[in-house]
C-alpha cells in the first residue's frame, strides 16, 4: 500500500493533531505553518498542499486546482461557498478530484439553533426576560396573550439539507405543516415540497419562513423587498443560512412595516453588523454571532466526521457528505 499524504489547515490542539497523526498512520499528516483562525476566512497558498493526495480544511482555492496529486478535498464545514463556482466545479470534474463537506458535523447543532429561535420566538422569550411584572397586570396579562403555540402553524424551508432535515424531525411532534421550497425535489422528502416557481403562494401562508440557503451566485440577495412583501402579515423570519442570501435594508423596512413581526439571524452580512446597523436598533430583530453550528468538543467531532470519511476512501467506498465530483 503506497503512502498517502494528508494535507490539514484546520486550527486544533496539539493533542488532537496527535489524534489524528495516529489514527491514518501509516499515512502521513501534513500541516502548514500558517492556519486562519475561522473557517470564514480564506487560507493562505501553502507549498505543501503541492505534494497531497487528500486535503482537510479550507485551502485556497487556486492551490487546490495546482496540487498535482490532490484526488479529494474534505472541507472542514458545511458552507463550501469558494469552491461552489461554476470554474471550480468544471476544473475539479475534469481531473476527477471529488469534493465532500462537513454537513454531518454540524446539521443538528444548526437545527437546534432555529428551533430554538421559533420557541423563543412562539414563547416571546426576548420581552418576557425583560419584563418585570406582577400576576394579572396589563404587562402580565399582554405577556400570556401574545405567547403561541406551534400546534398548527405553517413552516417554509427554504434549501432543502441535511439541516432542514433534521429541523423537520424535531418540528413533526409540534403539529405543524411543513413545506419546503426545491429546485429539483426527490420525493422521498416527506414533506411538501414545491419548486422555486411556487415561491410567492408559498409564502402568503407561512407563518414562519426559515432560511437556509448556501452563498452562491444565484442565491446572494434572494431576501429582496419583493420576496419580503410577499410574506404572511405577522410572520417570523429565520436565517441560519448565509447573510448574503438577504437584502438586509429590505430586511429593515419589512421589520419597521410589515409584513413581518420578527427575525431571527445567526448570520449577516458583514459579520459582525457596524455599530448603527438599522438591524440592531430593532427590537423585533435578534442575531447571534454566526455560532448556529457551534458544539461542546467540536474540533473532535470534525475529525472524527474526517475521519469516517478517509476509512471510506481507503475501502473505495462512496464518501458522505459529497458536493463535487
Amino acid at each position: 500500500m503506497s503512502v498517502l499524504k494528508v494535507f490539514t489547515d484546520i486550527q486544533a490542539s496539539p493533542a488532537l493533531f496527535d489524534w489524528l497523526r495516529q489514527e491514518i498512520a501509516p499515512h502521513e499528516l501534513l500541516i502548514p505553518a500558517k492556519r486562519a483562525a475561522s473557517v470564514l476566512v480564506e487560507q493562505a497558498s501553502d507549498p505543501l498542499i503541492a505534494e497531497a493526495d487528500i486535503a482537510f480544511g479550507q485551502p485556497d482555492v487556486a492551490s487546490v486546482l495546482a496540487a498535482p496529486r490532490l484526488k479529494w478535498l474534505q472541507v472542514s464545514s458545511a458552507g463550501f461557498t469558494r469552491y461552489d463556482t461554476p470554474e471550480f466545479r468544471s476544473t475539479a470534474t475534469a481531473r476527477g478530484l471529488i469534493v465532500t463537506n462537513s454537513s454531518h458535523v454540524y446539521d443538528q447543532a444548526c437545527a437546534e439553533h432555529v428551533f430554538a429561535f421559533m420557541l423563543a420566538q412562539a414563547r416571546q422569550l426576548p420581552c418576557s426576560l425583560a419584563t418585570r411584572c406582577a400576576n394579572s397586570d396589563l404587562a402580565w396579562t399582554a405577556l400570556r396573550e401574545s405567547s403561541r403555540l406551534l400546534l398548527g402553524q405553517s413552516v417554509l424551508i427554504h434549501g432543502y439539507g441535511a439541516i432542514a432535515e433534521r429541523l423537520v424531525g424535531m418540528l413533526e411532534p409540534f403539529g405543524v405543516e411543513i413545506t419546503a421550497i426545491r429546485r429539483s425535489p426527490r420525493g422521498d422528502e416527506g414533506i411538501r415540497v414545491v419548486t422555486p416557481d411556487r415561491a410567492t403562494e408559498a409564502l402568503a401562508t407561512a407563518d414562519h419562513v426559515i432560511n437556509i440557503l448556501p452563498d452562491n451566485a444565484e442565491s446572494r440577495g434572494y431576501f429582496n423587498p419583493a420576496i419580503f412583501s410577499a410574506m404572511k402579515p405577522g410572520s417570523v423570519f429565520y436565517n441560519i443560512g448565509r447573510g448574503t442570501t438577504v437584502d438586509q435594508d429590505a430586511l429593515a423596512d419589512t421589520l419597521e412595516n410589515g409584513p413581518l413581526a420578527a427575525a431571527w439571524l445567526d448570520v449577516t452580512d458583514p459579520e459582525p453588523l457596524p455599530e448603527g446597523h438599522r438591524l440592531l436598533g430593532l427590537p423585533n430583530c435578534h442575531i447571534t454571532p454566526h455560532v448556529a453550528g457551534g458544539q461542546s468538543g467540536e474540533t473532535q467531532v470534525l475529525i472524527a466526521h474526517f475521519l469516517r470519511n478517509f476509512r471510506r476512501h481507503l475501502g473505495g467506498e462512496t464518501l458522505v457528505n459529497r458536493v463535487i465530483g
